[in-house]
Parts: C-alpha cells; structure tokens; sequence
C-alpha cells in the first residue's frame, strides 16, 4: 500500500492505495486542479492539494484516518457527477474519475 497526504484547508487527509494505482490519482489530482479553473459554475468545489505520498505511514492522533482509495475516488465522483456546469465538459473529469473507480472496484472484487 501507498500513502497520499492531502490538506485541504487547514486540515489533512490521508488516502491508502495498492503501489500499482497511486501514480494514477496522484495525476487525476493534478489534472483536476489544472481544469477546475475552467469550470463556468459559481460553486465550485473544493480540491485538497497533494502534500506527499509514502509507502508506510504510522498516525500518533487518534481523531486522524486513513481513507480507503475507492471511497475517496467515489467521494470525488459523487462531487463532480452533482455539478450542473454547461460551458466547461465535466463528462471528460467524470470519465477520469470513473475509469479509476471501476479499476480499483475491481481490485477490490479480486481480494
């Protein structure tokens, strides 16, 4: 497993991955910051920045997490898939989201 550390705001969130799908959210994350600016609609939503990623990772605060890497990928799809943009085709985010979804849904269905 893989460890992204993402803050967002003034707080951070911590999101497990197998080794063999991190670059992918690393660059989906990159990719979606480089296109939300593009979005016409006034609520945009929010993007945590990518901090660091790791291999192991040991949390010392009990109120600290990790997220799983198919909920926070479905977290994101959930996010964009709501947004009623019609300048800006979100369809090519979602499909991105949605491709990383599907792998790591089947990664799951495979353990």
């Amino acid at each position: 497993m893989r460890y992204l550390l993402l803050q967002e705001g003034t707080g951070l969130q911590f999101v497990s991955l197998p080794e063999s799908h991190m670059y992918q959210l690393v660059a989906l994350m990159k990719r979606l910051h480089k296109e939300i600016d593009k979005l016409t609609i006034a609520g945009r939503p929010q993007l945590p920045e990518v901090v660091a990623e790791c291999g192991e990772l040991e949390l010392l605060k009990s109120e600290l997490a990790i997220k799983d890497g198919l909920d926070y990928v479905s977290s994101l799809e959930r996010r964009f898939a709501s947004l009623q943009e019609s300048e800006y085709p979100v369809i090519s985010l979602l499909t991105e989201i949605r491709a990383l979804q599907a792998q790591l849904e089947y990664l799951q269905e495979e353990e």
